[in-house]
């Protein structure tokens, strides 16, 4: 089974060898959706969503939530940083996927592979 909980951080970012408007320092507002899978426990769970929560805001959000994002991430594309969310959360989380969102209309998924 898959249990899916939503995640919402703010950032600014410039993509290198690029050319292109991206190619400036600009902001989203991102959406993160973390995915996890596993079996319903004798609680009637596989993971309680705010144990979800206390980790994604610790692992991710207090990281990257008003930050410029070149800091931390080497060329920030939504690829690049869904695959540093993915090695900051996979060994405290049973991920199937990642989905980041950099708009209503542009997103990428990444299931560790």
């Amino acid at each position: 089974m898959e249990l899916s909980s939503t995640f919402h951080f703010a950032a600014s970012h410039f993509l290198t060898q690029y050319h292109g408007k991206c190619e400036h320092m600009h902001g989203h507002n991102y959406k993160l959706i973390v995915t996890i899978e596993g079996e319903i426990k004798s609680n009637g769970m596989i993971l309680d969503f705010k144990k979800i929560k206390e980790i994604v805001e610790e692992k991710i959000l207090e990281k990257l939530d008003h930050t410029h994002l070149n800091n931390l991430i080497e060329n920030p594309s939504a690829e690049n940083i869904v695959v540093w969310i993915w090695e900051n959360l996979k060994n405290s989380l049973p991920l199937k996927r990642l989905t980041l969102y950099e708009t209503d209309d542009y997103f990428c998924q990444y299931e560790g592979k």
